[in-house]
């Protein structure tokens, strides 16, 4: 039973943290530790499938678009431009996650190195609060991939990949609603590539299909969260960096103790 429990508090943290800009990646070692409960990568695979389904469902008719036009080798239209910088914006994270694996797998774990992601995670947010550039409407190549550049950075623990990438869309010129918006797309390929390189031909066991379910239904709530009443100003991203940095803080303190 406690481990029933356990596992359901874990599906929940992944589904409020993968979308929130605080690291779902930091938090679940975090509560892991808290809860004293191992997971393994299967568990963990079966909690970013789930949340990988909730974008699925909220950016549904955004994904069939930009599919509908690959297929059709549109490339010139708004969904054709996206594709491709979606794929541009890939590049990054799949560079380093295949040949820097084994590194960041090691660093997992290793509170000292996850208070500092926490740290950087808060900065980058309170950087990006600011008004500091001017708006712009589209992205461009050179953009996507610089926002791929910092999805790379947030395989880092503690570094939150929504968070990073948000942040670069923000100081990039985007609106918060749209850089939201294509960080979230571009988690496709990444937590969908990553989930493949760790299960392999394996098949998720039956017995975890309710933590996928916990943590879709919790981070589909999470989406429409952040569309709705987080980017309603970029603003609020403060209060996440301001979270950001106590956690950071309190890791040290107990490290210090």
């Amino acid at each position: 039973m406690e481990e029933i429990v356990s596992a359901i508090i874990l599906a929940i943290v992944q589904g409020i943290s993968e979308w929130l800009p605080i690291s779902s990646t930091g938090h679940l070692i975090i509560f892991e530790k808290l809860l004293n409960y191992k997971t393994g990568l299967t568990f963990d695979v079966a909690l970013h499938f789930g949340t990988l389904m909730a974008v699925f469902v909220y950016f549904g008719k955004d994904i069939v678009d930009i599919v509908e036009a690959v297929l059709k080798f549109n490339f010139k239209g708004e969904n054709g431009r996206t594709a491709l910088f979606l794929i541009v914006g890939s590049i990054p994270a799949g560079f380093f996650g295949f040949f820097f694996k084994d590194y960041f797998e090691s660093a997992f774990g290793n509170l000292v190195l996850l208070a500092f992601g926490f740290a950087i995670t808060g900065l980058s947010l309170l950087i990006a609060s600011l008004d500091l550039n001017k708006k712009k409407e589209n992205l461009t190549y050179l953009d996507s991939f610089l926002i791929g550049i910092s999805q790379a950075i947030a395989i880092f623990p503690g570094i939150s990949r929504s968070g990073a990438t948000i942040s670069s869309g923000l100081l990039l010129g985007l609106s918060p609603k749209a850089a939201a918006r294509f960080s979230f797309l571009l988690s496709i390929p990444a937590i969908f590539g990553a989930s493949l390189v760790t299960i392999g031909n394996q098949r998720l066991p039956i017995e975890l299909l309710w933590a996928t379910l916990v943590a879709f239904i919790v981070g589909l709530s999470t989406i429409h969260l952040m569309f709705k009443i987080v980017l309603s100003s970029k603003k609020n991203l403060r209060w996440f960096a301001l979270y950001a940095f106590l956690l950071s803080l309190g890791i040290f303190i107990y490290l210090s103790l």
